[in-house]
Order: C-alpha cells, then sequence, then structure tokens
C-alpha cells in the first residue's frame, strides 16, 4: 500500500446518507409552513455543510436571494432537531464496497480518518448505525476547524492528527470540495462517481483516479506507483 493514512468523505462516499438528510430537511420545511424538496434536488445542496444545505433550502422555498436571519436560526435549530432524531433512526445504507474496502485499507495497516462537512455532533451516530465506527482513528467534523472543505484545512489537521505527512496521505471522496482541498493541501485523491456532487460531474474534477467503489479505491492504492 502507498499510504500510511486515507481520508474519507462521509455522505456520498461512504454512506448513502441522503434519505435522512432529506426527511430531516423536509420536515424543517413542513414546520416552517412550506412545501417539501424532492429529495433528488435536496442531494445537490449536500456537499459544503449542513448550514450551506439550509440556505438552499430556504433560497429556494421563499423565491428569495437573501433570507431573513430570523428565518434562518429557526431552519438552523429545527433541521438539528429533526436530523438528530432521524440519525437515531437512519434510514441511510452504507454503499456497495465500502466496509470491503475499509477492511482492505485496515489490513494493510492504514489509518483511517473521517473527514466531513457534516456537524460533528452526528458523525459518531451515523458511523456507530452504519457499522462503520470501528475502522476510524479520527473523525473531523465541519466544526472541527475554523475552516469547512473546500478548504485545506481540515485534511491538514487530519494529517498532524495522525501523524503522517500529507504526501504519504490519500483522500477518497465524491467531489469538488474534496478534490480542491485535497489538491491545496498536496493529498492524492480519488472521487467516486455515485456520491453527492452539488450536480456536477466528477468526470470534469481534478483527481488522481476516479474509482467505483472504495474496493476500487484500495486496489489502486496498492498499485505501484514510480512517481508517488
Amino acid at each position: 500500500m502507498r499510504y500510511k493514512a486515507v481520508l474519507f468523505d462521509l455522505d456520498g462516499t461512504l454512506v448513502d446518507s441522503i434519505p435522512d438528510i432529506a426527511q430531516g430537511a423536509n420536515l424543517m420545511l413542513h414546520d416552517l409552513g412550506f412545501a417539501a424538496l424532492s429529495v433528488e434536488q435536496i442531494s445537490t445542496f449536500v456537499g459544503k455543510g449542513t448550514h450551506h444545505l439550509i440556505d438552499l433550502c430556504l433560497k429556494e422555498v421563499t423565491q428569495q436571494a437573501s433570507i431573513d436571519p430570523t428565518l434562518q436560526q429557526q431552519a438552523r435549530r429545527l433541521f438539528a432537531h429533526h436530523y438528530d432524531h432521524q440519525t437515531k433512526h437512519s434510514i441511510s445504507k452504507v454503499f456497495p464496497g465500502v466496509t470491503e474496502g475499509l477492511d482492505r485499507f485496515q489490513q494493510a495497516g492504514c489509518r483511517l480518518a473521517v473527514v466531513t462537512n457534516k456537524p460533528m455532533q452526528f458523525v459518531p451516530d451515523l458511523l456507530r448505525l452504519m457499522h462503520l465506527d470501528h475502522y476510524f482513528d479520527l473523525l473531523v467534523g465541519g466544526d472541527t476547524c475554523a475552516e469547512k472543505k473546500p478548504h485545506p484545512m481540515p485534511f491538514l489537521y487530519a494529517c498532524e492528527k495522525l501523524g503522517v505527512s500529507p504526501a504519504d496521505a490519500l483522500v477518497i471522496g465524491d467531489s469538488g470540495n474534496d478534490s480542491i482541498a485535497a489538491r491545496q493541501a498536496g493529498i492524492d485523491v480519488l472521487l467516486v462517481p455515485y456520491g453527492y456532487n452539488e450536480g456536477k460531474d466528477v468526470q470534469d474534477l481534478d483527481c488522481d483516479g476516479i474509482v467505483f467503489s472504495i474496493v476500487e479505491a484500495a486496489q489502486w492504492a496498492a498499485q505501484p506507483n514510480t512517481t508517488h
């Protein structure tokens, strides 16, 4: 294995969490007196953190370019309440090939971390319910650092905490947030095409490879690379 550490995005990379996110968002909108949005549309709002998702939902239903701060705060409280409850009774699923891929990375001696823009309060419960928590040495949430992805800070923080150089780490994600942050951090990055990339095609993003499962990512990382 060419890498000492692997840093994983969570939503759209390891876990198909849109059912829970959409449920939380639509319950929030219902409480505020707005109509529900489609799961497909909400999926394009995922990537830059919960506050960004909520703001996009509110802009869509109000058809306003700016959001009333009082409405914004109320929406954030409601979403947190509903999503916290939803996470504890999750209908999300682990993507095919995730556990097998994590097993291969772990067996190869890699240190594993989750680096997500999801607020940390939701991360441990989701990983436990998905039976993935035992794989990870470190969890980095969207509020762990002063900046979120696509800023490189969360990936650099993870490398520091794991005691590895960015050159010895690999990022696996599903969006431009991951590829931009990884590139700026000097970390190799693989992307999966099945996740939530804000409605954009991962084929257009700067990365070291596109893989169709975490198993394929582990196979890619195990191949010799004379340039690494």
